[in-house]
């Protein structure tokens, strides 16, 4: 029993991930209006991020980053910064036009298509997981929770 316990804190841990998603689209966007300009907004928030991201990986004790770790990479695995800068301009940028609830429902059923296309594909090395009749009904009802909330 201690297992499924340990799967529910899981759950809400990422559940408290996406709380603070939300949480900071609006900060970014009212940081974006402090300013006036997306683009310092969404720089600020990297800085931020970037710096909290070395805090911990210091007070983690682990390894710290080297010329043979990168040299395991490949050059597709460092763009992912790209499509985080993305997100973020994207979020910055259409928070205050469609609202937060609007713009992350919408970025949720991206995920959902990216990701069930990724699965089944297997792109990018990660295990093959086929699309099948309920997962894309899970992917409709998200396109449809999408309609609710413009509501």
């Amino acid at each position: 029993m201690p297992g499924a316990y340990l799967n529910v804190a899981f759950y809400l841990l990422v559940v408290g991930a996406g709380v603070s998603v939300a949480l900071q689209q609006v900060l970014n966007a009212n940081l974006r209006m402090e300013l006036g300009s997306a683009w310092w907004a969404g720089f600020i928030s990297y800085l931020i991020g970037t710096l909290s991201m070395l805090a911990i990986a210091v007070a983690s004790g682990g390894p710290w980053l080297s010329g043979t770790m990168a040299a395991r990479t490949s050059w597709v695995s460092w763009t992912g910064g790209i499509f985080g800068a993305i997100f973020i301009a994207t979020a910055i940028l259409m928070v205050p036009r469609l609202g937060a609830a609007t713009v992350l429902a919408l970025i949720v059923v991206g995920q959902m298509l990216g990701s069930l296309t990724f699965d089944h594909l297997g792109l990018l090395g990660i295990p093959q997981h086929p699309v099948n009749p309920i997962r894309l009904a899970g992917a409709a009802f998200l396109i449809f929770g999408v309609v609710l909330i413009r509501f």
